[in-house]
């Protein structure tokens, strides 16, 4: 307990003050390493400041300081973090396997949140055509107006088409590729918008989607549906989620929930995350693409087993490597009995 308050504060403000000193000279020149013996100085202080505190936080009249040290410390936490993640040298093995899915893990609920506004937009896409099929043409886009085609007609051309008929069908390939990248960089980008943007984009994307599905399950093209779609969209969703992920985190960066940092320092905290997340969603993008053009365009009836089975279980494996891989092992157990 401390006995005289004001002697306390008194006697570590000089402390608080080279540490606020430092933290401002490092914000002048952020490029600058500082030298060993600073480096530790620096961290001493941090600590310091954090015991000081601790033992304030029992004074409810010394709110003001209290708050003045809370954003001194949180300021210096950033910084020590930001300076070590800057050291770690790049490892894309372990970036990819570790990395990746630990940051994935770590914002489940943007994740959680991104993929739930796209399916409830496609249910709603769906609802909306149940009530009235008439009202198709209004959910398709222009550049994909060969959707407006009764799907069993499509169906019958598609599979009548020679397996080396490469020019229509790896045009459309790229038109979707080009489609679901510009998707996935504007569901992340729109977060600096507050997030209100990216939810948009993802609800309607999903309207899209569950106008198409249920148009080919009510045409009875189920079967058709799934092994065009699976092969490349159990990883192009997902990239399209992540990439909606990544603009919740940015969005709830801008909102500054929780934290007494200045945006510039909440953003530092985050940044990290938010590339390996752009990141993750870039590789799950071009490996959708290069089986989008080698395998979900041809559809000959024979390879439609195949093809749903090759999506299932890719979509399997992705998601055990996003929930399993970059765990860090328990310690092995000292009991005896």
């Amino acid at each position: 307990m401390i006995l005289d308050v004001e002697k306390f504060i008194a006697r570590e403000r000089l402390f608080w003050d080279e540490l606020a000193g430092l933290l401002r000279l490092q914000d002048n020149q952020p490029d600058r390493r500082p030298p060993l013996e600073e480096a530790q100085r620096f961290y001493y202080l941090y600590q310091r400041v954090s015991s000081d505190l601790v033992k304030l936080k029992t004074f409810a009249g010394e709110a003001e300081t209290t708050r003045f040290l809370e954003g001194l410390v949180a300021r210096a936490y950033s910084r020590l973090h930001e300076d070590c993640g800057e050291r770690v040298p790049f490892r894309p093995w372990q970036w990819l396997t570790r990395a990746f899915p630990a940051t994935f893990r770590r914002h489940w609920i943007a994740f959680a949140l991104s993929c739930g506004t796209f399916w409830i937009g496609a249910a709603f896409g769906a609802a909306a055509l149940k009530l009235n099929y008439e009202s198709k043409t209004d959910f398709i886009p222009p550049q994909f107006s060969h959707l407006n085609e009764k799907p069993s007609k499509r169906v019958e051309r598609e599979e009548k088409q020679d397996f080396d008929a490469f020019q229509g069908r790896h045009a459309f390939s790229a038109q979707l590729m080009t489609h679901n990248t510009k998707v996935t960089i504007l569901t992340m980008v729109t977060g600096f918008l507050w997030g209100v943007f990216t939810l948009i984009l993802l609800f309607y994307n999903g309207t899209l989607i569950g106008v198409v599905i249920y148009d080919y399950l009510v045409d009875g093209q189920g079967t058709f549906l799934a092994a065009w779609l699976l092969p490349h969209g159990s990883f192009e969703l997902p990239a399209i989620f992540i990439g909606g992920q990544a603009g919740l985190v940015i969005a709830r960066t801008m909102f500054g929930w929780g934290t007494n940092l200045r945006l510039r320092q909440r953003f530092a905290r985050v940044r990290g995350d938010l590339l390996t997340l752009i990141g993750g969603a870039a590789l799950l993008l071009v490996w959708a693409g290069i089986v989008e053009s080698f395998l979900s365009q041809y559809h000959d009836p024979l390879f439609y087993p195949w093809k749903i089975g090759f999506g299932a279980v890719q979509l399997a494996a992705l998601a055990l490597f996003l929930s399993l891989c970059g765990r860090k092992p328990r310690p092995a157990s000292t009991d005896l009995d």
